[in-house]
C-alpha cells in the first residue's frame, strides 16, 4: 500500500472523526481545496475565527500554488502566511484546537495535521474596574479576554524573567489559565506548589478563578486567602512583589498568591496618593475594622451584664430609650443587623441607577420606623448603623467580619464580658492559624526573621516597600 494511500485513508478517518465529535454545530465550516497533489480541508469554527484573515492568510496562498508539494514542511514555510503553525500529534488536541479558534488543515497526500491561529473573539473595551475606583492612578481594568490581560501585564513588565505558563482546566470546558510569575524572584516551592495544586484540580468546568482559588484557599474559613484584583497594575505589583498570579480566560478577575490578612485594609490610593493623609485614612480602615467587628458585642455584653461599668447618667438614658422595647437586647440587635442585611443586598442586587438610592432611603426610613414602632431603641440602632457603616470601609472583609461579629455577638449574650474577650481570643487565633500557599495569613506579623514588609499599619516610602516581600523561611 502506497504512502499516498495511507494517508488518504487517515484523512478521511479525521475528516469522519471531527463529524462525529462536532456534529450539529452550524457554525463548523469545512473548507476543501483541490490541489495538484490532492485535497487539503481547512476546519474552523466561524464564530471563533477572523475570516478575512483566514481567506488571505491561508486559503489564498494554497489555491494559488501551482504545483503543490507533499512536503509539510515546505508549506508551512514557503506557502502559508500565518503567523502562527503548528503541528498536531492527537486527536484530541485537534479539537481543543478547532474549539479554540484555530484552522485545522488535512492533507489527503500526508498523514500530518497542521494548525494555525485565527482566533479573535468579541471584547469589551478597557474600563476603570467598578469594584476598585481610585481618585490617581491607572484606570484601566481587566477584561474577558485572556490575551488582552496579559498583554496589559506585558506592557508593564518588561523583564525576561517574566514567564506565563498555560495551562487547560476543566475536563469538558478545557478552560485557558495562566500562571504568572518572575523567575528569579517568586519562590521555586511556591511556583512547585501552586502549579501543583492547578494540575490537581478535577472539575468539568473552569468558569471563573474562583474554582482554581477554592483549591488553593484554607478551607473552612469565611476570610479570603488567596487575593483577586481587576486592576493590571495591582496584580503586576504582587508579581514584582515575588507572588504569583492566574489569569483565567472569559474573566476580568485575576486571582493572587499568597495573600495576607493586611492587605485586606489596603487600597490602590494609598500607593498613588500623598503618604501622610492616606497613613491617616489607613488607620481609620483600622479603626472601622475593630468598630465594626467589636462595638455590637460590646455594647451588648456592657448593657446586659455590666451595668456598673457604664456611667449613672448614661445608664439612665439608656433605661428611658429602652422602655417599651419587648426584646431583650440581644434579639433587637440580631434583628436591626438584619434588616441592614437586607438593605445593602437589595442595593447591591438592584440596578447600578437606584441601587444606592434604595439603600439610603430604606435606612432612613427602616432606622425611624423601627424606634417609633418600639421594636429597637435610638442606641442599638445607632450603634448596628455605625457598626455596618464601617463595614462598608473594608468591603473585601465585609462577608468575614460579619459573620465573626454574629458570633462575638452570641458569646457576649451567654457570658457577657468574659464571653466578648473569649471570643475576641478565638476570632484572633482563628486568623493566626491560617496559611496561604504555605505563609502565614498575618505575614508579616510574627514572621520567622527581620520584616521584609514595610507597609502594614502604616507605608513607607515607595522605595522602600518596593522589592520581593516573601523570603524562604518565612514559609510556615
Amino acid at each position: 500500500m502506497s504512502k499516498k494511500h495511507i494517508a488518504k485513508t487517515k484523512y478521511e478517518k479525521n475528516i469522519a472523526y471531527i463529524e462525529e465529535k462536532l456534529s450539529h454545530n452550524y457554525d463548523l465550516v469545512y473548507r476543501q481545496i483541490q490541489t495538484s497533489e490532492g485535497c487539503i480541508t481547512a476546519v474552523y469554527v466561524s464564530n471563533l475565527c477572523d475570516i478575512s484573515y483566514i481567506s488571505e492568510y491561508i486559503i489564498t496562498p494554497l489555491i494559488q500554488v501551482k504545483k503543490m508539494t507533499c512536503d509539510v514542511e515546505k508549506i508551512e514555510s514557503e506557502i502559508l502566511s500565518a503567523c502562527m503553525v503548528e503541528r498536531i500529534d492527537s486527536l484530541e488536541i485537534m479539537l481543543i484546537r478547532i474549539l479554540s479558534g484555530y484552522v485545522i488543515l488535512l492533507f489527503s497526500f500526508n498523514d500530518t495535521i497542521v494548525c494555525c491561529d485565527a482566533s479573535t473573539y468579541d471584547a469589551r473595551a478597557i474600563e476603570e474596574p467598578p469594584t476598585e475606583v481610585v481618585i490617581k492612578g491607572p484606570r484601566e481594568g481587566f477584561t474577558e479576554n485572556i490575551s488582552q490581560n496579559v498583554s496589559l501585564m506585558r506592557k508593564k513588565i518588561r523583564n525576561v524573567d517574566l514567564k506565563f505558563e498555560k495551562l487547560l482546566l476543566g475536563e469538558q470546558s478545557n478552560t485557558t489559565v495562566i500562571l504568572v510569575y518572575i523567575e528569579n524572584k517568586t519562590p521555586k516551592q511556591l511556583i512547585e506548589f501552586v502549579r501543583s495544586q492547578l494540575e490537581s484540580i478535577d472539575v468539568e468546568a473552569v468558569l471563573d478563578p474562583n474554582y482554581i482559588e477554592e483549591k488553593l484557599k484554607a478551607k473552612n474559613t469565611a476570610f479570603d486567602t488567596i487575593g483577586y484584583t481587576e486592576k493590571p497594575d495591582v496584580a503586576v505589583n504582587k508579581v514584582m512583589e515575588g507572588r504569583v498570579a492566574i489569569l483565567a480566560d472569559s474573566s476580568p478577575f485575576v486571582a493572587t498568591a499568597p495573600h495576607f490578612f493586611i492587605e485586606e485594609l489596603n487600597m490602590a490610593d494609598d500607593y498613588y496618593l500623598n503618604k501622610y493623609p492616606q497613613n491617616y485614612f489607613r488607620l481609620i480602615r483600622w479603626a472601622a475594622l475593630l468598630i465594626a467587628l467589636l462595638l455590637p458585642s460590646l455594647y451588648l455584653a456592657l448593657t446586659t451584664y455590666h451595668f456598673a461599668l457604664i456611667p449613672s447618667v448614661f445608664v439612665f438614658r439608656l433605661g428611658v430609650m429602652r422602655a417599651g422595647v419587648p426584646f431583650p437586647t440581644v434579639v433587637e440587635i440580631l434583628v436591626m443587623m438584619f434588616f441592614f442585611q437586607v438593605l445593602r443586598e437589595a442595593g447591591i442586587r438592584l440596578p447600578q441607577a437606584i441601587g444606592p438610592a434604595i439603600s439610603i432611603v430604606g435606612a432612613l426610613i427602616l432606622g425611624d420606623a423601627a424606634i417609633r414602632s418600639g421594636l429597637a431603641s435610638e442606641i442599638t440602632v445607632l450603634v448596628v448603623a455605625l457598626s455596618s457603616i464601617s463595614l462598608f470601609l473594608i468591603p473585601k472583609l465585609y462577608g468575614a467580619i460579619t459573620i465573626w461579629s454574629n458570633i462575638m455577638l452570641l458569646f457576649s449574650a451567654f457570658l457577657g464580658l468574659p464571653g466578648f474577650f473569649t471570643g475576641f481570643i478565638v476570632c484572633c487565633s482563628h486568623i493566626a492559624s491560617l496559611e496561604s500557599c504555605g505563609y502565614p495569613y498575618l505575614y508579616p506579623l510574627g514572621t520567622l526573621s527581620r520584616f521584609s514588609f514595610k507597609d502594614h499599619f502604616i507605608r513607607d516610602d515607595l522605595h522602600d516597600i518596593s522589592g520581593n516581600i516573601l523570603k524562604e523561611d518565612e514559609q510556615g
